[in-house]
């Protein structure tokens, strides 16, 4: 299996696992986008980290496979290959990318799917499809520029060029830089911390943040206020408001 779901202590670690460089071909695009769905549905599951191990996080498609794509094959393709980075964007939980080593095309897709991404010093991270006469075709021209803004999307896309785990922090295509050593420790923990807090809350800001960004401010605020009055018909509101009044803030023991 190139792509597998392992659960410890609530937290799923959806792991990329096709060496030597993890590229991302059809069969493992369906893979990824039935972990995410398994991730998605299962209670044990309560915060996600995406992490293709300590060398490399995914230095995108199989481009073998694709040289070998006609037209038509990539019209019946392209649909599966943005359904399976979807899936991962859709998760309704808190989902971390542990980025090491490359992360580009594919790779750099698939990070930005997660919610926030942890890179090693030695990430280097990028979109070179226009190197191949391409664009991105897994959300790159999408999610790039709702997180850097139009005008740095279309330089990293126009050149193709890759950009450091220090640049990447600075334009704000990833928010944390570490050790090469630390960066899944870094997103466990992360991972654990929210894995222990009130799990439909946090779908909610998740779902709040991502449908708003979609669409217009007052459809937006719309969004916030039902998702903040559905809220107060669960348990963990209570328990969180309770523990609030009684023993003051960040003491609740959420179910």
């Amino acid at each position: 299996m190139t792509v597998t779901l392992e659960v410890d202590n609530g937290v799923g670690t959806l792991r990329l696992d096709r060496p030597p460089m993890n590229a991302l071909d059809s069969a493992t695009q369906d893979l990824l986008k039935e972990a995410a769905e398994e991730a998605s549905g299962r209670q044990d599951v309560r915060a996600v980290v995406v992490w293709g191990g300590e060398k490399v996080f995914a230095a995108g498609a199989d481009i073998k496979e694709m040289q070998a794509m006609s037209y038509e094959d990539m019209v019946d393709r392209s649909r599966g290959l943005q359904d399976a980075f979807t899936a991962v964007a859709r998760i309704p939980k808190p989902v971390v990318a542990a980025v090491t080593g490359y992360a580009l095309g594919g790779g750099c897709e698939l990070a930005m799917c997660a919610d926030i991404r942890i890179a090693a010093d030695n990430a280097k991270l990028g979109q070179p499809e226009i190197l191949l006469g391409l664009i991105p075709g897994a959300g790159g021209t999408q999610r790039l520029a709702r997180l850097v803004g139009p005008a740095k999307a279309k330089d990293l896309i126009f050149t193709g060029r890759m950009v450091t785990a220090e640049e990447a922090l600075a334009i704000g295509l990833v928010d944390q830089v570490a050790p090469a050593a630390e960066v899944y420790g870094r997103a466990r923990e992360w991972a654990e911390r929210l894995a222990r807090g009130p799990a439909y809350a946090l779908r909610a800001a998740k779902e709040a943040v991502d449908g708003g960004l979609e669409t217009d401010l007052t459809t937006g605020l719309a969004i916030e206020r039902t998702l903040f009055a559905g809220l107060f018909a669960t348990e963990d509101r209570t328990t969180g408001m309770r523990s609030f009044v009684e023993d003051g803030p960040g003491k609740a023991k959420f179910r």
